[in-house]
């Protein structure tokens, strides 16, 4: 299935114009939104503010979902309103048994229209497959988690080399990366993990959160991650971002704060 431009041309694009490396994630908070400001306004003022310092915008499902239709209409609104130049990845770890995954897929990609989502390895290649079969959309398979309690089953060894499982997923990803829409999500939270995943994956595109309110250590992050051409990642940033400004200068302050971490990691890849 392929109907236009694929995510890696769309987010290759956004890279070179904007000279960037940063995903802006759009996790709405009522907590962290301003008071009588709707969520709706609060999201697009935050994509307005940045669209020119991003490769990539990230919605996760689980803020939206939370509330219900008028989240989800909230998210289909948003989706819809991000500049045609700007791809647009869904945080949403989807996977299912065969036939309920393609539901999930015609969901995200018909539905929602977007270019990428976020999906989960653990019940293997079918369940994954009907993602990938939209040859223009990519999916980003669970690798290496930035949170604390990632290394619960990830770290675990396995098979006669013993060696962790999240580099198996990594293995198994790049076998299933036939039609180059395959990338993974791996945490800036893990530079040395990120750094064997490179090498085991060394052309596909990662996925790194964890930068800024977990914590993670940008610098190492993304020397550890880049390609051989000093790209092919997307460093993400939500909270940190989205709620940079508490008052009615949220826009302005997401804007100086994605500009300030837009400039760390190119001096980060190029260093």
């Amino acid at each position: 299935m392929t109907t236009g431009p694929t995510f890696r041309e769309r987010y290759e694009a956004a890279s070179a114009a904007n000279d960037s490396l940063l995903c802006v994630g759009l996790d709405p908070d009522p907590g962290g939104i301003p008071a009588g400001v709707r969520t709706l306004d609060f999201l697009q003022a935050i994509v307005e503010a940045t669209a020119d310092l991003v490769c990539c915008f990230k919605p996760n499902a689980a803020f939206f979902e939370s509330r219900g239709p008028e989240g989800v209409e909230e998210l289909r609104a948003l989706i819809a309103g991000i500049p045609d130049e700007v791809p647009v990845l869904l945080d949403a770890k989807r996977a299912d048994v065969g036939h309920a995954s393609e539901h999930y897929a015609r969901a995200v990609f018909e539905q929602l229209g977007v270019h990428g989502v976020t999906v989960s390895p653990y019940l293997g290649r079918d369940a994954v497959e009907p993602f990938l079969a939209y040859e223009d959309r990519h999916s980003f398979v669970l690798c290496r988690t930035s949170n604390a309690g990632a290394g619960d089953f990830q770290d675990l060894p396995v098979g006669e080399g013993g060696r962790p499982l999240y580099m198996e997923v990594a293995a198994a990803a790049h076998r299933w990366n036939g039609r180059g829409n395959v990338g993974l999500v791996v945490g800036a939270t893990y530079p040395g993990e990120a750094r064997e995943v490179r090498a085991a994956c060394p052309d596909m595109l990662l996925l790194m959160p964890g930068v800024g309110a977990q914590a993670g250590d940008l610098e190492a992050a993304v020397q550890a991650a880049v390609d051989a051409d000093g790209g092919g990642i997307l460093v993400n940033a939500s909270r940190g971002v989205i709620y940079a400004g508490r008052d009615g200068d949220y826009a302005a302050a997401a804007r100086a704060e994605a500009m300030r971490l837009r400039e760390a990691i190119n001096a980060a890849r190029r260093g």
